[in-house]
């Protein structure tokens, strides 16, 4: 197969939504540790629009009002649930293929995440991903989405042009750190945000499956 010259290097993913279909069960996560501190469960809408932050920033976006003290208590019982279950949380279909695929054209592909290091390291280990990317960056480790962070971060490690890097994620936190650090966007619509969420960040273009994102980055990338 031939392709066009390429435009960018280095590829950064997002990875719960984007790579892993985990938004389900982040969003029961949250409503379950809700109820387990005495909180009504917030909304599916509204539990989904956090998701790409960091854990704490997340839930005090989604909770201001809750006492200072609760914080850590919330934070136990959502990882109780999560951690029950991301070992069988799947990748999309044809993420394992497609991430291969584009190393082996020669791209640099990078994650930039709300996920906790050992989080990250987790699912990497049990999606067989981990040797396709050469660097990551996770919340606990720098700023959270949608500061610019991760990704200039990740362009320093690897010596990467801004002008030839691509985010790809599939929330308005990912866009808007893209577009914060003064990078390309490709938007995707099967995870955890709404097409009009991520309209407003001026992604390249939006996709519907992962199997378009490979499409899209064979066609464009």
């Amino acid at each position: 197969m031939s392709f066009p010259p390429r435009q960018f290097d280095l590829l950064i993913f997002d990875w719960d939504g984007t790579l892993m279909d985990s938004a389900g069960v982040i969003v029961d996560s949250i409503q379950r540790a809700c109820e387990d501190i005495g909180l009504a469960a917030p909304s599916d809408r509204a539990s989904r629009l956090i998701i790409g932050l960091g854990l704490i920033q997340a839930l005090q976006t989604l909770l201001p009002d809750l006492p200072a003290d609760d914080y850590p208590r919330l934070v136990e019982r959502y990882r109780h649930h999560y951690l029950g279950r991301d070992d069988a949380i799947p990748l999309f279909d044809g993420v394992a293929d497609g991430i291969s695929q584009l190393h082996a054209r020669g791209f640099q592909l990078a994650v930039a995440t709300g996920k906790s290091r050992h989080g990250l390291e987790r699912a990497l280990a049990s999606s067989g991903l981990g040797e396709w990317f050469v660097a990551t960056r996770c919340a606990d480790q720098t700023h959270s989405k949608p500061h610019p962070a991760m990704v200039l971060e990740l362009i320093e490690e690897l010596g990467a042009d801004p002008a030839r890097t691509l985010v790809i994620g599939d929330t308005s936190h990912d866009l808007l750190m893209a577009s914060n650090a003064g990078v390309a966007s490709l938007g995707v619509t099967y995870g955890a945000h709404e097409p009009d969420d991520l309209h407003p960040h001026a992604p390249l273009a939006l996709m519907n499956s992962f199997a378009e994102v490979h499409a899209w980055l064979n066609a464009n990338a």
